[in-house]
């Protein structure tokens, strides 16, 4: 069974009255055959593509979990038709099918062998398709057994479900990996090329350590995702203040770079920030060059908010990651923030990442850990949770209140709850996804701090001082 990539590029001469409703990039499943039907009746699979164009209407916009929905579903297929189980038949069929399906990718062989994680990911694609098919009448029965129990939510006593084909997950806090303060500062010395005493390190072979350093700040000092940082362009870092501040500086995270393509506002320390720009106005010049993509994507007269990209006025905020990487200036180069060389944009950071935590293991500090940029998002949730629960960024805004310099954000800083601030600068939905970042040990110090509900100004207050101060 093959997986195809949908493009609509030159549909005009395929014979159609229009143009397909399918989306760029989703996956279409095809048996060996290229039949989507035969004598008797429709195939699994046109239910199947069906039901991953779907996708982007309920809940999953992003092309990277229709592809990950769509091996799944491919899998399932395959294992059943080898046992000869039709996709829509009984349930103990289904259900007999579902048990030698968890033996063969949880057990054996090897090569088919998936980790806890990757088989969650199979049961939530499966779900999904088998809870479509049923309101849509394919499905009468289903191979997952169901448990029902109850659980306290917000003082609530709730029913739940769960399926009992998902694997026990150990309690958040064992998973949880960041890096303590001290070794946060040895990595951010490792990707400048210097030694654990602030020093040159001689041995150090590395390039671009100016980038690597700024980036790697950034990446520590803002909480964002891999995605997010990998294509932010130049002209989105925030202006630096004209005096040095401990109120944290908003930095806004565009809408469709992020997660679920939700627009969120986090923020950055002016050290961090005079680093970013420091390597923009120097070692970036150095780099920028005349390189071109094969269609690139031209922008003049660009500014904080857009540019005009092939001569149309276009809003950073609406590009996506794959058309960040075909801008470039009048002259060529890459118009995102890291660049390689002849102004080539540099993407690969979690391979940068792990050298440079390789490195300082293997010179420096044997107990070093391997660093992955969301490591480094664990670490920016619990460095800000511990300032925020010390007073420090509170001070900082009582200071900048007293001066009349009070932004937005400082006013926020005031009333809100450190829970809930630290929510909304990881661009969490709930609370209780922020509460596996933090170690139980920071929880039980907060206290009362931490008493979720008190305050309910969350990403709105943000978005206004963003606007406040951009």
């Amino acid at each position: 069974m093959l997986v195809h990539y949908f493009s609509s590029e030159g549909w005009q001469s395929w014979g159609l009255g229009g143009q397909p409703l399918i989306p760029e990039r989703m996956p279409v499943l095809l048996d060996d055959d290229f039949a989507f039907e035969d004598e008797a009746g429709p195939r699994a699979t046109r239910a199947v593509n069906a039901w991953l164009r779907t996708l982007p209407s309920s809940g999953a916009p992003s092309p990277n979990s229709w592809r990950a929905y769509a091996l799944a579903a491919r899998d399932w297929l395959v294992h059943l038709r080898r046992h000869r189980v039709e996709v829509f038949g009984a349930r103990e069929d289904l259900v007999a099918a579902l048990g030698t399906y968890a033996d063969r990718r949880l057990s054996e062989p090897l090569n088919e062998r998936l980790d806890s994680s990757s088989w969650e990911l199979q049961i939530t694609a499966l779900s999904r398709f088998y809870s479509w098919a049923g309101d849509e009448g394919l499905a009468t029965a289903v191979p997952f057994t169901v448990a029902v129990g109850k659980r306290m939510v917000q003082g609530r006593l709730v029913e739940t479900e769960r399926n009992q084909a998902r694997m026990r997950r150990p309690k958040p806090h064992v998973t949880v990996q960041y890096l303590e303060a001290d070794f946060a500062g040895l990595f951010r010395y490792g990707l400048a090329g210097l030694g654990p005493d602030g020093l040159e390190d001689a041995t150090f072979r590395g390039r671009f350590p100016g980038r690597n350093a700024a980036m790697g700040g950034l990446v520590l000092g803002t909480g964002m995702r891999s995605r997010e940082f990998t294509y932010l362009l130049v002209h989105e870092v925030p202006p630096l203040p004209a005096e040095p501040t401990e109120v944290p500086i908003p930095w806004a995270v565009p809408r469709l770079g992020a997660k679920g393509r939700k627009f969120r506002t986090t923020w950055i320390d002016y050290p961090a920030l005079a680093a970013v720009h420091s390597y923009a106005a120097l070692d970036r010049e150095m780099s920028r060059g005349s390189w071109r993509p094969k269609s690139p994507l031209v922008v003049e007269d660009a500014d904080f908010y857009g540019g005009r990209v092939n001569g149309r006025r276009t809003a950073w905020s609406a590009l996506r990651p794959e058309e960040r990487l075909r801008l470039v200036g009048p002259e060529g180069g890459s118009l995102l923030l890291a660049l390689s060389y002849d102004g080539r944009p540099f993407v690969d950071w979690g391979t940068l990442f792990r050298r440079t935590a390789r490195r300082i293991r293997d010179r420096f500090e044997p107990r070093f850990p391997d660093v992955a940029p969301h490591r480094c998002r664990h670490t920016f949730a619990m460095a800000t949770l511990e300032r925020l629960v010390e007073g420090h960024y509170r001070h900082a805004a009582q200071l900048a209140a007293a001066t009349g310099d009070a932004s937005g954000l400082a006013l926020y800083l005031l009333k809100a709850d450190p829970l809930l601030i630290l929510r909304d600068l990881v661009g969490h939905s709930s609370v209780v996804t922020t509460e596996v970042y933090l170690n139980p040990r920071e929880l039980h110090q907060t206290g009362e701090n931490l008493q979720v509900g008190k305050s309910r100004r969350g990403p709105q207050a943000l978005q206004r001082s963003y606007e406040a101060t951009a």
